[in-house]
């Protein structure tokens, strides 16, 4: 008994210690939030340039890996990618979602893509939906995610699985052309263009991508017979129904399809939603001898692709023309090209070339993608480049170290103004009390903020980090920065003034 009240006393005297040493925690903690106020001093320029890269599904080119992976492999395959992205600080990917009038998202228009599931028509299971994983994770990493589309392939060659009842090809048969070992929606055809427009703009609608993307499949590239002609393309139905009363020449013809489904889906995705940026990625060369020294393939005459017209009459939002050719490589020289597209874009939309990362170390030097980049940086217009393709950027190391290299500073996407020019306003922001440090923000009123940009100073000097909309805090672990700055970007790509608030002594 006199040890317990001993031990009792002994405890009713150390309360005041207890009480005291908390007190001085609460007092410590505290003293970091009390040090931080509102400062008028301002980041550095937070730097601008498009940093893309293709992720490719048809025939599972990038993803997934092979069709019949499990639903945990592919999920792992793409946040690996997604991973590899940021680590690269790339800050967009265009993620082919239709490669033949098929689905790597869940459709009610289209079946399920065989490069997905291994079967045409096929869901996933578990069920998940590709695309909207995607664009989340990408959100999640600071990365922009479009979707890609091919718009008139039907059924590629290097399918192997029965074709389904609910397939275009089984549904509207007379829209569908045998073209060679693939299966062509007929661009002549009214209700083609309406029925690819539904698909892209179902995606618009229903998914919070930040772009749609077309490539350069217009009109197919040429089939060969046996004796190695090359095959008209069979449309011959719809150009005596629509073409012939036209007083169009049949060349001419073919090429107003393609300008007006390129126009009609410009207006549709800006009628739904203004933010979303419409991409065009044409073959490389307009016409040979534009510039005088070009030589090579004629899209405009082959693919029927006015590639040019779209870029001069703003059709598209950004324009990334296919430079897949070495820089001293004189009848297809990048920064000629480059030069050649930059003075046709009289809407001063984005010019952001593609670069054909998949031939480093083999068509082209191991340094020439690096070569091309800081190319693209010289040339007035242009704002930066979408490499092909992404399986590059993880399997080459030479190539993924050269980009690391020059990308060694955070960049934003360039703004888009003529979607929506309002700023966002600054965000409050404000230091928690306790350790680590934790910074909070919240947004002001007006414009939406599409994501956050976070950035701090320390011994080492500033940091920059883009985080998604939803985030509104970040803990420092490491120390206690000087200088934290947090920065509005509207879905158009537009920064507001930055909160900032500054540690003092």
């Amino acid at each position: 008994m006199k040890n317990a009240r001993l031990g009792a006393l002994k405890g009713f005297f150390a309360r005041p210690l207890v009480l005291v040493g908390l007190l001085t925690l609460a007092a410590g903690a505290g003293s970091a939030a009390a040090s931080y106020a509102p400062s008028t001093l301002q980041p550095p320029r937070i730097p601008r340039e498009f940093r893309g890269a293709w992720i490719a599904t048809v025939a599972n080119i990038d993803w997934p890996s092979k069709p019949d992976l499990s639903v945990a492999a592919q999920k792992a395959e793409l946040i690996a990618l997604l991973n590899q992205a940021a680590s690269l600080k790339l800050n967009a990917l265009v993620f082919q979602v239709r490669p033949a009038c098929d689905a790597l998202y869940a459709s009610k228009l289209e079946p399920w893509s065989e490069f997905l599931t291994g079967a045409m028509g096929k869901a996933p299971s578990p069920f998940w939906d590709p695309l909207a994983f995607a664009i989340t994770e990408a959100h999640q990493r600071g990365l922009e995610l479009h979707a890609w589309f091919n718009p008139y392939r039907a059924h590629h060659y290097k399918s192997w699985s029965p074709i389904t009842a609910n397939h275009i090809s089984r549904t509207r048969p007379l829209l569908v052309r045998k073209y060679g070992n693939y299966l062509w929606l007929d661009p002549g055809e009214p209700e083609v263009q309406d029925y690819s427009l539904k698909v892209v703009m179902d995606v618009v609608q229903r998914y919070d991508v930040d772009g749609i993307h077309f490539d350069d499949y217009f009109y197919p590239y040429a089939e060969k017979g046996a004796g190695g002609q090359e095959l008209p393309f069979p449309d011959e139905a719809s150009w005596q129904r629509y073409g012939v009363g036209s007083k169009l020449s049949r060349d001419d013809w073919r090429r107003e399809n393609v300008n007006t489904f390129i126009a009609r889906t410009y207006q549709a995705i800006k009628a739904a939603k203004p933010w979303v940026k419409f991409g065009l990625s044409p073959f490389g060369i307009w016409r040979p001898g534009h510039p005088p020294q070009i030589k090579g393939y004629d899209a405009h005459a082959k693919l029927y692709a006015d590639a040019r017209k779209w870029l001069q009459l703003g059709w598209a939002d950004y324009f990334a023309p296919q430079l897949y050719w070495a820089s001293d490589a004189r009848d297809q020289s990048y920064p000629v090209l480059l030069g050649w597209w930059a003075e046709q874009n009289d809407k001063h939309r984005h010019l952001w070339p593609g670069l054909n990362a998949a031939e480093a170390g083999g068509k082209l030097k191991h340094d020439e993608i690096a070569r091309q980049i800081e190319l693209t940086r010289k040339q007035s217009g242009a704002g930066g480049n979408i490499l092909y393709s992404f399986h590059w950027l993880m399997d080459h190391r030479t190539l993924a170290n050269s980009l690391a290299a020059e990308y060694s500073q955070t960049a934003l996407v360039p703004a888009s103004p003529w979607l929506g020019s309002t700023p966002p306003a600054a965000p409050s922001v404000k230091v928690g009390f306790g350790r680590p440090v934790q910074v909070r923000w919240s947004p002001g009123k007006g414009e939406v903020a599409r994501s956050w940009v976070l950035q701090y100073q320390t011994r080492a000097g500033w940091q920059t980090e883009i985080l998604p909309a939803n985030q509104r805090t970040r803990s420092f672990p490491d120390g206690d920065p000087q200088t934290i700055a947090v920065t509005a970007v509207s879905r158009t790509g537009v920064a507001g003034p930055a909160g900032v608030v500054a540690r003092g002594n």
